[in-house]
């Protein structure tokens, strides 16, 4: 399952993580970020020990939307370092695989 990432930890697991993080910008509203949201929940499991899969709620954590300058959703933001070094909006593309792979690229 992921993790809940809100304005409260997002410095701890994710700016500060040793492990590259995905990150899913979502919405509850969001009828594509529904379809992605058991594919984010099957990466947690699957890299769990490797890498940190979380979920952020624009609605709830909007400073932290803001602060990433998220304008479309779902939006996927790999971090490594504490640095986004690639997004993906949208579905197109994004499958389990994909997901895993590009965690794997960070680690």
């Amino acid at each position: 399952m992921a993790l809940q990432f809100t304005s409260d930890n997002f410095e701890a697991e994710v700016l500060q993580s040793e492990q590259p993080v995905l990150v899913d910008f979502w919405a509850e509203w969001c009828g594509p970020c529904k379809m992605i949201g058991p594919l984010v929940d099957a990466v947690a499991s699957d890299t769990e020990g490797t890498a940190k899969v979380g979920k952020v709620d624009v609605d709830t954590e909007q400073e932290l939307a803001r602060t990433y300058n998220i304008q479309s959703l779902p939006t996927i933001a790999f971090f490594k370092g504490g640095q986004i070094v690639e997004t993906m909006v949208g579905t197109k593309g994004v499958t389990a695989d994909v997901l895993k792979e590009k965690l794997g690229e960070l680690a």
